[in-house]
């Protein structure tokens, strides 16, 4: 009865879809309009297949190298996740789209990835609904490079309880789950002002069937992965709204005797105690969103990890940030946290961090929706249609990165790459708003591992595997080896 009743769910969509294209076609034959170079693929899924194939084979810029060397370097044509699409390329491609947010086009997410992620009662299908995928402007205060001076001390104390728990008393770690509780563990006390490990663990709980939830067929029945999905938000919403309720009360008291409410370091303070541009200040359902799509960054990093990898495989760049490192560290006071003129002196290591995002970028690009028709590079990109803009055209590409492949931190001395071709934050208007957050989140946790430990690969041939970010398919397992104590 199973298979019968998804043997006709599937049929009845192939036949929608497929009708839905010669109709589609119909129109475009029929019009003088120039699209992009391309192919849409199957119905319904499109290319979809092909892009999430490249990823889980291990080398996720074929599906764009190929369709650029095949169709344009410029903008190619596709069909992904159901969706017209033009894929633009190279730097040019990126300014474009980064430059005209908001005029040509606007940050977009399919609807089924919003209901995973948005407060229930939040209609993601009406017009007038608040596009939350844009920050607020207390989201942007909060993470500015002048409020970042102020969390260094908290990021240091974190990472070295991170230490304490679960590197010094071991000969190997296994670095992707342990790095992954100090990301989230930091931003459940900077976003929330949370520091129980209960508490912190019952809100982890239910990330990983989020996560899971975005590469399942949106099917919200019973059993589902994407149901267990829409299960997992709803608790996890109705966690940060109980949170949400105790911080106003606890505001309130503060208001009503005068305190000074100025003092909360927390992110979700800030939200609450910030009106917008307008005057207005964000609803609780908003408020809600918005902390649980940043607790779910933290929780899928894997920025710390790839960094490690390269530590541990290239002896030469290890040695040159350990002395960077060891330089700061004895410059210290027994017990004393780093600051941020620390921080500002991490030139190579963080040249280091940033090759690492190139050869392995923490996500692969965002998609947007073309608000009226446009011309790019000659080719018409209709309104409605989604573009994507795509770190594989550029991180890898010979034309920005001489022997792209190889692991050289020296191409971000002095002037850098070239604009637009190095986007691991994305770039105009909307690029990501936690860029300095987690430069020193990343930098803070380097420091403390590397003046603590020389690295080693306990399996130098451990694959990579990608989904929507690069992961190591065992967790990278490293052998630590302390240095001696002077």
């Amino acid at each position: 009865m199973d298979l019968l009743f998804s043997f006709l769910i599937y049929f009845m969509l192939f036949s929608i879809s497929l009708a839905m294209i010669l109709l589609a076609n119909s129109r475009l034959k029929s019009s003088s309009t120039k699209l992009p170079p391309g192919r849409r693929g199957w119905p319904v899924i499109g290319e979809s297949l092909e892009f999430a194939l490249a990823a889980r084979s291990g080398n996720p810029e074929r599906f764009v190298k190929d369709r650029m060397n095949k169709y344009s370097r410029e903008v190619f044509r596709t069909s992904l996740i159901g969706e017209n699409m033009g894929v633009f390329c190279g730097a040019a491609g990126n300014k474009f789209l980064f430059s005209n947010e908001d005029k040509l086009v606007t940050s977009w997410w399919p609807n089924f990835m919003k209901k995973i992620l948005y407060f229930p009662t939040i209609n993601i299908g009406n017009l007038s609904t608040p596009n939350l995928l844009k920050p607020p402007t207390a989201l942007h205060e909060f993470l500015q490079p002048d409020a970042v001076k102020r969390y260094v001390e908290i990021m240091d104390m974190m990472a070295r309880k991170n230490m304490d728990m679960y590197w010094s008393s071991n000969e190997e770690v296994k670095v992707y789950p342990i790095s992954k509780k100090y990301t989230f563990e930091l931003s459940c006390r900077l976003f929330l002002n949370i520091e129980d490990p209960e508490s912190v663990a019952k809100i982890c709980n239910g990330f990983d069937f989020i996560t899971e939830g975005f590469f399942s067929l949106p099917i919200d029945l019973p059993g589902t992965t994407f149901n267990s999905a829409i299960k997992a938000r709803n608790i996890l919403h109705r966690e940060i709204m109980e949170i949400i309720k105790k911080r106003k009360e606890v505001l309130e008291d503060k208001k009503r005797s005068d305190d000074q409410l100025a003092d909360h370091q927390d992110l979700l303070s800030h939200l609450l105690l910030m009106p917008d541009e307008t005057g207005k200040f964000l609803s609780e359902p908003a408020i809600s969103t918005y902390i649980l799509g940043l607790l779910l960054a933290s929780h899928e990093t894997t920025c710390t990890t790839f960094v490690l990898k390269y530590l541990a495989e290239l002896p030469h760049v290890y040695n040159a940030v350990l002395k960077e490192q060891m330089e700061i560290a004895k410059s210290k006071r027994l017990e004393e946290f780093l600051n941020w003129n620390d921080i500002q002196k991490m030139k190579y290591s963080w040249n280091v961090t940033r090759e690492s995002m190139r050869l392995s970028p923490p996500g692969f690009g965002t998609f947007k929706e073309a608000l009226t028709n446009f011309t790019y590079a000659g080719f018409t990109i209709p309104k409605g249609w989604k573009t994507h803009w795509n770190v594989h055209s550029t991180h890898k590409n010979p034309e920005y990165f001489s022997d792209p492949e190889k692991f050289d931190p020296s191409r971000f001395e002095g002037q850098g790459p070239s604009p637009y071709t190095f986007v691991p934050f994305g770039g105009g208007p909307h690029m990501c708003a936690g860029k300095e957050f987690a430069r020193v989140e990343l930098l803070v946790f380097i420091y403390n591992v590397v003046t603590r430990f020389k690295l080693e690969k306990v399996n130098p041939n451990e694959k990579i595997s990608y989904s929507i970010k690069p992961i190591m398919e065992n967790g990278l397992t490293i052998h630590l080896q302390p240095h001696e104590v002077d």
